[in-house]
């Protein structure tokens, strides 16, 4: 059984480093999302979390690099948000 250890610095620097996270993932996504600036926070700090608690689940002894399992949770959620959202619509 994984024990996590989560305390609120934890959870804070975790939800700091998802508003960069968010960021990263729409750099490392080709294409156009039609997320605005706060949904692209929160996809990044739901990532991050996710994203870092699995990254030390996964790779025991790894601190200071769960950030990248929080990037590739975010480009995840980022492309199946662009494939099942639904889309704008254009006005003629």
């Amino acid at each position: 059984m994984i024990a996590a250890d989560i305390s609120f610095w934890t959870f804070t620097w975790y939800a700091f480093a998802g508003l960069v996270i968010g960021v990263l993932a729409k750099l490392f996504m080709p294409g156009k999302q039609n997320m605005n600036i706060i949904a692209t926070i929160l996809l990044g700090v739901v990532s991050a979390i996710i994203g870092a608690f699995l990254w030390n689940a996964i790779f025991v002894d790894q601190e200071g690099v769960a950030w990248i399992g929080g990037v590739v949770v975010a480009v995840i959620l980022l492309w199946l948000y662009s494939r099942f959202a639904p889309k704008a619509r254009q006005s003629a």
